[in-house]
């Protein structure tokens, strides 16, 4: 049996690590640099803006419509019901995501578990 090389040890999964955070500190660090020289209200930036909002919205509206895991396992009614009332939430509370948020989590978790006790 060939000993374990260099290739085969538990020193690629560090080396990994360590690369992974000067990629991602790299970037941030970028970032830091190139703030004050930008300007938030012009075209680019809005247009940017625009476009993260416009992926949030596809994204939880794919997790309502066609989730995923055990999302899936709820229903199609409980979720959208949940997202209304996180939405309804949202806006009366002055726009708090905080509260929006825990009140559809909160909202999906007591009609799944009312619907399951019902059943």
């Amino acid at each position: 049996m060939a000993e374990p090389g260099l290739l085969d040890s538990a020193f690629w999964p560090i080396v990994l690590m360590i690369a992974g955070g000067l990629v991602t500190y790299f970037w941030r660090a970028l970032g830091v640099a190139l703030s004050g020289r930008i300007d938030a209200g012009s075209p680019l930036f809005e247009w940017v803006a625009c476009v993260a909002y416009a992926m949030l919205a596809g994204l939880i509206a794919r997790m309502i419509l066609l989730p995923n895991g055990p999302l899936a396992e709820t229903a199609s009614a409980d979720r959208i019901a949940a997202a209304v009332i996180a939405l309804a939430i949202f806006f009366l509370a002055r726009r708090n995501v905080g509260l929006g948020v825990a009140a559809g989590a909160g909202a999906l978790v007591l009609m799944t578990w009312g619907r399951a006790w019902l059943l």
